[in-house]
């Protein structure tokens, strides 16, 4: 945990650091709050079943930081018209989301009654996720015309990469109850497939979304997120079958709020 503690705090220091470098150039900033339910993709249930998506859902709470280059906040004024600051918002966040996993699917149908259909059955987890990270946004439309009222939504899609400390936990009633023990999981599991001792890992984050505009300096705004992180062991499994095709990943749709610094 000190490692992941030391890792978190370069990256947030990084990110503020940059941060005042734009403050010193003037330009204005946005703050906010976002939560929504997470459906979090992992090697627990089936790929591509209804069931396992809609059963693996958690949520999801965040603060985020924008810097908005259309306007500055040392003089009150429109920062120079070019494309890019009245295109691109610059997005940091913090973040931390948590889903209960359990297993779906035909592999745990009431119809079968082998003993590994029941160690599936018995087996769930927890992922949890610490998030720091950065994300680029891009508005078709003009954002001093968003500002100034000229309409009320104001699309957007994003791109970036965040930095995740995750800390997931494995637990089963099946046998004597102990997660160490490879004879009370799925008896085709590699040995070491459960590891919820929780790491770091890097992930690339793309968002679609839109601002509605409530008041001169307040929008609300609808974002739905793909997560994608560069390690399977975010939700503490790991079972290295046929079927594991990729890392874990999350889709999260969030509601937020966000308030304009004067």
């Amino acid at each position: 945990m000190t490692l992941n503690f030391k890792q978190l705090t370069f990256i947030f220091v990084f990110v503020m650091g940059m941060n005042c470098s734009f403050a010193q150039l003037g330009f204005s900033h946005e703050i906010g709050i976002i939560t929504g339910p997470v459906a979090f993709q992992s090697d627990f249930g089936v790929r591509n079943d209804f069931e396992t998506n809609a059963g693996n859902t958690g949520i999801g709470i965040g603060i985020v930081h924008y810097i908005n280059f259309a306007y500055r906040a040392d003089c009150n004024c429109y920062s120079t018209d070019t494309y890019f600051n009245d295109h691109f918002k610059i997005r940091n966040e913090i973040s931390w989301n948590r889903t209960r996993l359990d297993h779906f699917g035909k592999w745990v149908d009431d119809s079968r009654g082998s003993e590994n259909a029941e160690r599936l059955r018995r087996h769930s987890g927890i992922a949890k996720n610490f998030d720091i990270g950065t994300q680029i946004e891009y508005f078709p439309k003009s954002i001093r015309s968003f500002q100034a009222f000229s309409y009320s939504f104001a699309p957007y899609i994003s791109l970036g990469a965040h930095f995740t400390s995750f800390n997931p936990e494995a637990s089963t009633t099946y046998g004597d109850g102990n997660i160490n023990n490879a004879s009370n999981f799925y008896s085709y599991w590699e040995p070491g497939s459960i590891n919820p001792e929780g790491g770091t890992t890097w992930s690339v984050v793309a968002s679609i979304g839109t601002r509605y505009k409530l008041t001169p300096l307040s929008d609300l705004m609808i974002d739905l997120r793909w997560q994608h992180f560069f390690d399977n062991l975010v939700d503490g499994l790991d079972h290295q079958l046929d079927s594991n095709k990729a890392n874990d990943w999350l889709v999260w749709l969030n509601f937020g709020y966000i308030y304009y610094l004067d």
